[in-house]
């Protein structure tokens, strides 16, 4: 519940004779200049943000120092510090709290409030040292000179830092009392040694509130300085950081944490985005109170007795982005409320992404591909010189090298030979790495796929039927494709890849993550009959596994405690985290080797030679078979056209999504023209068909995936995009190749290692869709369920009959495909877009808006200001969004880091 607070009104006319400005306390230094509550007229900033064109203001650090021991031996101690969230010291632990939401009582913001108004505020304060900023701060009417001379020497004392170290006792800064004489402009040492400094971006700025209470004084004291030029003021912030703001609010002794909680309350305001741009630009006091009180306009009140004031809310996985008021009021109409459909794509919806525009010319969005990746060829190769992209490549290729031995053997069993092992090593080098080169998006991984080696096999068996050669009928069958495909690309017929929504994509991906999945376990379960699973008390294998007895098991754990803040132990950790995968698959090498298990091992070939006994590298036009048969492969060659076009391209619109902040741009007409030239290779030298491999081609852009280092205390990673590039792709498939001649060392890896990466990508994907979430729901109660976005918007019992219609799609393509029916597998795709357009007669346009996506007719028939009304994301409802496309998690995200 958002609530104004009653009597605001009245603070709101209040004023204070005893505010000045610093040029009136310094007539030598004139006035700074006053940025005004709205932007700069003299034009944009050098740092203006691309997103809003307005100045970006640097992070602010906030710490709170406490006046502590009164009234024996007062000194500051620093009890708090802000980022983005609250820490707060737990001095019995000897640790800072972890990062939460701060939570504060509304009187606490009210004094603070009266406190301000009646005390001290100066804007642009000239003051270049510690000992001039409480100089002018302690020029106040009410205190005599003797006063003055006490709260000097207190404000000058040096305050005690609690610096974390690698043990578990706490460190604290200097004790002595620092005088006026000292050098206030060093730092110390572990100032300048802080691990925090680390986590914050350059150019960050502190803020520092000290409060207290103090006997001596008879009425509060609050001021309020805006520093005209940052200046660190010594040892005054626990990071050696220039500060800009500084707040003070001492007062006599009072019942209650009245002081603290009015700090906390002054250090949550600095660290709140909105106060902090309208008090950077604030000119006078009126213009500091207005940015308060447009804070308690936005405050949700917690009623009392109905929650835990001691439980600490965890910080949100998306930060709500406001706008403060003085920017909406500058920019007035121009800056239109987003709807929906623009929040979730980036853009306009109604507006094409230049790639899928028609160009109308013959072969024009081809050239239009090549004109647009041609600029960003060279840094292709030299955006690769990383060491993430080396982990990428260990972990695609075993992946890749797994998939085209698991396919060559399929693909040798549904073929009796004719082609195997070798040929499917030989095509993936060849295809994948020319692709590589030549793509329009060179991170997606070429492969076989399960819908075209169901669709090998159904060649085979027509030619095997009909008494055919079947490596020349194959070659007209790939002939034919390619032609198709070449008029595909000449007609742009890319751009109908508009008509993909989720519901088509989701059905596509399921499917060939349950092929994933089906097959890895499928192998597994089939090597339990040549292997068989020795029971307890057998020694087959040299090993005996044992369950344990009554006292537990033998194994003995050892905990050590994290040395956190370390950065050498960050470095190994990251480390550690790119090179997960790999590093499981070591194990599981060294595991196998300890043991003895009798496991298979990969088998590569070892001579470079057709599978097929007795024929060459280049397949005969026609062999046995009559001249008639070219000319009728164009009849199944049309089928695999069609799969070929919906397979590629699926997996182009999912990798090209907007939520993965692709710089360079996508290529679907040069990836579809590159296919299609690689059928006519492939064909002829009797390889396997190879189009984009949507799970192997998602887990290599999830294993490039870019995140910020420098993160405030409790704030996840930003995703900072895609590191784009053609070496990692290009080199796996050169290792693939070369891998033919690296069969001594290769034949160590044991098959369920590399049947598990199989089995991890395709839950991975299958686990990450919103489809799956939607399944869960089906066999979820009501009260169970979780709070989506979805089921805000959407009836249950829709979101249930949408969900059932998928399955019953993804049910029909599994059994079409595993039937002799499956010739027709391709049109059951193309089909898929078919049945989501039907929907639009069932479910209305704001239920697609939620369950799928608008298509691009439908997008266009309905009002913006209909959609807005309903399905504009406001307040909290922007921050869960699990059912949007987020930069952090994309659709589809397969997690190797």
């Amino acid at each position: 519940m958002e609530m104004k607070l009653p009597g605001q009104e009245g603070f709101e006319a209040s004023s204070a004779p005893t505010n000045v400005s610093a040029g009136e306390l310094d007539s030598d230094v004139g006035p700074g200049p006053s940025p005004g509550p709205g932007p700069s007229p003299d034009g944009p900033s050098a740092t203006e943000s691309k997103e809003l064109g307005v100045p970006k203001d640097p992070l602010l650090f906030i710490q709170l120092n406490e006046l502590l021991g009164w009234p024996q031996a007062l000194e500051w101690r620093e009890t708090g510090r802000w980022v983005l969230f609250e820490e707060k010291l737990e001095v019995a632990a000897g640790r800072w709290s972890a990062p939460h939401v701060p939570t504060l009582a509304l009187p606490s913001l009210q004094k603070l409030r009266s406190l301000l108004a009646e005390g001290l505020v100066l804007l642009d304060c000239p003051a270049q040292s510690l000992l001039e900023l409480v100089e002018q701060v302690t020029t106040v009417e009410s205190l005599s000179p003797e006063l003055r001379g006490q709260l000097q020497a207190l404000l000058l004392q040096r305050p005690q830092h609690y610096n974390q170290t690698t043990g578990t006792r706490p460190c604290w800064g200097s004790t002595h009392p620092r005088k006026a004489s000292d050098d206030e402009e060093a730092p110390l040492r572990e100032q300048c040694q802080n691990p925090l400094r680390q986590k914050l971006p350059p150019g960050a700025e502190a803020g520092t509130v000290l409060a207290g209470e103090l006997g001596f004084l008879a009425q509060p004291l609050g001021a309020f300085v805006r520093l005209r030029d940052p200046v660190v003021l010594g040892s005054l912030a626990e990071v050696s950081l220039p500060s800009r703001f500084f707040c003070l609010l001492l007062g006599p002794p009072m019942l209650g944490k009245g002081y603290h909680e009015m700090a906390r309350a002054a250090a949550v305001l600095l660290s709140d985005p909105q106060f902090q741009w309208s008090v950077r630009r604030a000119s006078n006091l009126h213009d500091v109170l207005a940015a308060l009180d447009a804070f308690l306009e936005e405050v949700t009140v917690l009623p009392p007795g109905r929650w835990d004031p001691t439980a600490r809310i965890p910080p949100p996985k998306c930060l709500h982005k406001r706008l403060p008021s003085q920017q909406r009021e500058s920019k007035g109409p121009a800056v239109p409320c987003l709807t929906s459909a623009e929040n979730r794509h980036g853009h306009d919806p109604h507006a094409p992404s230049p790639e899928l525009q028609r160009t109308g010319r013959l072969f024009g969005g081809l050239f239009q591909d090549v004109r647009r990746k041609a600029p960003w060829y060279p840094s292709d190769f030299l955006d690769a010189l990383h060491l993430q992209c080396f982990s990428a490549v260990l972990y695609i290729y075993l992946a890749t090298v797994t998939n085209a031995i698991t396919f060559g053997g399929l693909l040798g069993d549904a073929t009796d030979g004719a082609q195997g092992v070798m040929e499917s090593f030989l095509g993936t080098a060849v295809a994948g790495a020319a692709f590589c080169l030549m793509a329009g998006q060179p991170l997606t991984i070429l492969s076989s796929t399960g819908p075209v080696l169901v669709f090998e096999r159904l060649l085979f068996s027509f030619s095997r039927d009909y008494s055919l050669d079947y490596l020349p009928f194959r070659l007209w069958v790939g002939i034919w494709v390619a032609t198709f495909c070449l008029v595909l690309v000449a007609t742009e017929a890319s751009v109908l890849v508009r008509y993909f929504t989720r519901f088509t994509e989701e059905g596509f991906c399921a499917l060939i993550s349950l092929i994933f999945i089906y097959d890895a376990v499928n192998k597994m379960l089939n090597l339990t009959h040549t292997y068989p699973i020795q029971k307890p008390g057998s020694s087959a294998y040299g090993c005996l596994c044992q369950y344990p007895g009554p006292a537990g098991n033998e194994s003995q754990w050892t905990t050590t405690s994290p040395k956190d803040r370390d950065d050498i132990l960050s470095m190994v950790r990251r480390g550690l985290s790119d090179f997960s995968s790999v590093l499981a698959i070591l194990l599981g090498c060294g595991l196998d080797a300890f043991l003895g298990l009798a496991t298979p091992k990969l088998m590569v070939p070892r001579e470079f030679k057709p599978t097929l006994p007795g024929r060459g590298w280049l397949v005969s036009p026609f062999g046995a078979n009559h001249w008639w048969w070219s000319v009728a492969a164009a009849l199944p060659a049309l089928l695999l056209s069609i799969l070929i076009f919906m397979d590629q391209q699926i997996t182009a619109v999912i990798l090209n999504r907007v939520e993965y902040r692709l710089k360079k741009g996508a290529g679907f007409h040069l990836d579809l023209f590159c296919v299609a030239l690689l059928m006519l290779l492939t064909s002829a030298l009797g390889l396997p068909w190879y189009v984009s491999a949507t799970v192997i081609s998602l887990a290599h852009m999830d294993s490039l995936r870019r995140e910020s280092r420098a993160c405030a205390p409790g704030e996840l990673p930003n995703f900072l995009g895609i590191r784009e590039q053609r070496l990692t792709g290009l080199v796996v498939f050169i290792l693939t190749g070369v891998s033919i001649f690296l069969a001594p060392v290769l034949k160590f890896i044991p098959m369920p290692v590399l049947y598990g990466i199989f089995l991890y990508m395709g839950v991975a994907a299958l686990s990450s869709i919103q489809f799956t979430k939607r399944v869960k729901l089906l066999l979820m109660p009501a009260k169970h369920q979780p709070d989506l976005l979805l089921l805000r918007h959407v009836p249950l019992t829709r979101v249930h009959l949408f969900t059932a219609i998928q399955l019953a799609c993804l049910g029909l393509l599994w059994i079409i495909k595993s039937t002799p029916a499956a010739i027709i597998f391709p049109l059951m795709l193309l089909g898929l877009v078919g049945v989501r357009k039907a929907l639009e007669r069932v479910f209305s346009p704001q239920e697609l808006l939620w369950l799928d996506e608008l298509m691009p007719e439908e997008d266009r028939s309905i009002p913006e200001k209909g959609l807005e009304s309903e399905h504009s994301f406001s307040g909290n409802d922007s921050e869960d969004s699990e059912l949007m496309y987020q930069p952090k998690a994309p659709e589809i995200n397969i997690s190797v880091n």
